[in-house]
């Protein structure tokens, strides 16, 4: 009788736990992040203060999750300051228009 072969093609590979332990890491930090982004939307009076702190961890989350999700941390700097140069030009960009339409609304009246 010949031996049954494997029609499916899968291959059993033993468990990472390096891997796991850092997948497991990343949720924790990014956990964490927004944890503190939640405690400081019920705690602090609205105002320009929370809503930077709200812009720059929103940044370090985006930074994060580029790193580790998109494996951007693994390739070449270049690359990496690439994509977060614009997006902090962009953040810049729109409150700058924000302020300048408030500045030319009230101009107005």
């Amino acid at each position: 009788m010949m031996a049954q072969e494997n029609k499916n093609g899968l291959e059993v590979i033993p468990r990472d736990s390096a891997k796991i332990r850092k997948i497991w890491m990343t949720a924790l930090i990014l956990l964490a992040v927004t944890a503190v982004e939640f405690l400081l939307a019920f705690t602090m009076e609205r105002g320009m203060v929370l809503y930077i702190i709200f812009i720059v961890l929103t940044i370090v989350k985006a930074k994060y999750i580029m790193m580790e999700f998109m494996h951007l941390g693994d390739e070449v700097k270049p690359l990496f300051y690439s994509i977060i140069v614009p997006l902090i030009f962009l953040v810049w960009l729109i409150i700058a228009l924000f302020r300048e339409g408030t500045d030319i609304f009230l101009m107005r009246w």
